[in-house]
């Protein structure tokens, strides 16, 4: 399945918004740790559909593909 760009941009948004919320940083730092990882590639390329995980789910992710 191939998801919406405006659902992957949503999708984004989300996620590092919790991202921040859990690893207590700026939005902003957020942005570059998600924008730089793995798990981005996979949403932006509807791998796994991982656009349908929760936000909550993803940003937990992050934070293993970080740790």
């Amino acid at each position: 399945m191939t998801a919406n760009r405006t659902l992957i941009g949503h999708k984004c948004a989300g996620v590092i918004s919790e991202y921040a919320k859990l690893e207590n940083i700026p939005l902003r730092e957020a942005f570059d740790v998600f924008y730089k990882s793995k798990l981005y590639i996979l949403i932006r390329d509807g791998i796994s559909d991982m656009h349908c995980r929760s936000d909550g789910y993803l940003a937990e992710e992050l934070q293993l593909e970080k740790s």
